[in-house]
């Protein structure tokens, strides 16, 4: 991931948890390989949902890619194998301050088929990264076994149509586990 450290949120934004309606939030994700709908639940994952949407309202995804797949084909030194694909590496100016875990314990969600979560390396680091599941990734959850530290990723919503472009995005030829060719995200919008 490029985001490190505590930076400067781009254009200032500066969103709370008790800023996003704790209603289902439904943004649209347009990829050059079609569109991609995700519900958000700020309701479960308030911190994680208002660290998205505000990415998402600074248009700080715009032009950004899907660069990353994960399949059980290009990952042959990981005993825990797990399917995604994965976006948001943006340039460090662009990244917000890293925000807090919260985990599928403490929210309910899980990483099951088509659920979105924020991309991390240590717990509480998570910036503008996220993935999106393909088929149940239960080791993604807290407790799993994918990641040596056992807190799991935050999962904050789930697919609602589109799979089959996540599905087309997962085949694409890669390089170790970097696309050939990212798939661009024209932007992302709520609806």
């Amino acid at each position: 991931m490029k985001c490190k450290g505590f930076v400067l949120c781009l254009l200032g934004l500066a969103l709370t948890a008790a800023a996003v309606s704790p209603e289902v939030q439904i943004v649209e994700i347009r990829t050059r390989m079609g569109d991609i709908e995700v519900e958000l639940y700020p309701d479960r994952a308030p911190l994680t949902v208002t660290n998205f949407l505000s990415y998402v309202e600074g248009r700080a995804y715009d032009n950004c890619a899907f660069f990353r797949v994960v399949r059980p084909d290009n990952q042959p030194n990981d005993q825990i194998r797990i399917e995604v694909i994965q976006a948001g590496d943006l340039a460090e100016e662009k990244c917000r301050p890293p925000i807090r875990l919260e985990r599928t314990s403490e929210t309910g969600l899980t990483h099951c088929d088509g659920a979105i979560s924020m991309a991390r390396g240590a717990p509480d680091s998570a910036q503008a990264s996220f993935f999106i599941c393909i088929n149940d990734q239960p080791q993604l959850d807290f407790g799993g076994l994918r990641n040596p530290d056992g807190q799991g990723f935050a999962a904050f919503g789930k697919v609602i149509q589109g799979m089959e472009v996540v599905r087309s995005i997962q085949r694409l030829p890669t390089n170790g586990q970097t696309l050939i060719e990212p798939v661009t995200i024209l932007w992302i919008r709520k609806k």
